[in-house]
């Protein structure tokens, strides 16, 4: 006789999520993207970037979105990872349809968004901005995923 409790006890474990990052590691990866977003630091903006599989032109894209720097008369006001909801998970997970037909999809299963407020006061007035990004970890690293194509 089989022992039922085994088959169980795997469909458990494979769906757990596949992320483990601490509450320090989040602390540290949210403080190591704000003092290098300050600081123009691109070495560092680039590095939280997972490009494995990514083209080359998808690559120099999002190289190219993470190092803008701040206008002048912005700051960063709060950076945070937050839980997207099962809407906001399920869309992250869809292949996403380019305007020259092609399909792409993150490489690695997101668990949290980036979620980044900028506030900025000038000659016209003042304002707040919120962007997003999807992180994701691989091998204890949390990581900014870059899409690749669908395959």
């Amino acid at each position: 006789m089989k022992n039922p409790v085994l088959p169980i006890l795997a469909a458990v474990c494979l769906s757990l999520p596949a992320h483990a990052a601490t509450p320090a590691q989040e602390k540290e990866f949210m403080d190591s993207y704000k003092t290098a977003v300050e600081a123009g630091d691109k070495k560092t903006l680039t590095s939280l970037l997972y490009t494995v599989g990514a083209p080359p032109e998808i690559v120099e894209f999002f190289k190219m979105m993470v190092t803008m720097p701040l206008p002048p008369g912005s700051k960063i006001t709060s950076v945070e990872l937050v839980t997207p909801t099962p809407e906001e998970a399920a869309k992250l997970n869809e292949p996403q349809t380019m305007p020259d037909g092609k399909k792409f999809k993150l490489p690695l299963e997101p668990y949290k968004q980036l979620v980044i407020t900028v506030e900025s006061t000038g000659a016209n007035g003042s304002g707040k901005g919120t962007s997003k990004m999807p992180v994701a970890e691989k091998d204890g690293q949390i990581v900014i995923p870059v899409p690749v194509a669908e395959k």
